[in-house]
């Protein structure tokens, strides 16, 4: 199975960039991809073995899920990987540059959805990482 990987240039330091993403009172404010979307509730456990789970939800009402998954490594300002629920592994890595942190995700594709929409969809999510961390 191939990887996918979303990439984003976000100009602040390693240490606010770390913090907007493992926060849970700071997830809520940008994991998700469409302003139609939001993300009401994140539950975060950051460590090895520990837990998250970040509530997706349509602004509507209609729909809602879980995404959740168990820590499998965490290397502070440096590195997260964990494994989804459904068994899928992500890796997330923080880059520090002259410009900023270079954020690189890179995950196990599912089999519902064509790749380059999975792909759009994450690096959405990410986009909205780094616009809500650059503010």
């Amino acid at each position: 199975m191939n990887t996918i990987t979303v990439i984003a240039e976000v100009k602040a330091s390693l240490a606010h960039v770390w913090e907007k993403w493992t926060e849970p009172q700071h997830v809520i404010h940008w994991n998700f991809a469409s302003a139609d979307w939001h993300c009401p509730d994140a539950e975060n456990d950051l460590r090895v073995g520990g837990k998250f789970t970040y509530i997706m939800a349509a602004r509507d009402g209609q729909m809602s899920f879980p995404f959740s998954g168990v820590y499998t490594e965490v290397a502070d300002q440096q590195r997260i990987a964990y494994v989804m629920a459904d068994g899928r592994k992500v890796l997330v890595e923080f880059k520090q540059t002259p410009d900023g942190v270079v954020v690189t995700e890179t995950f196990d594709p599912e089999n519902e959805n064509p790749v380059d929409m999975q792909q759009a969809g994450w690096q959405a999510i990410l986009n909205q990482f780094k616009q809500y961390a650059e503010q």
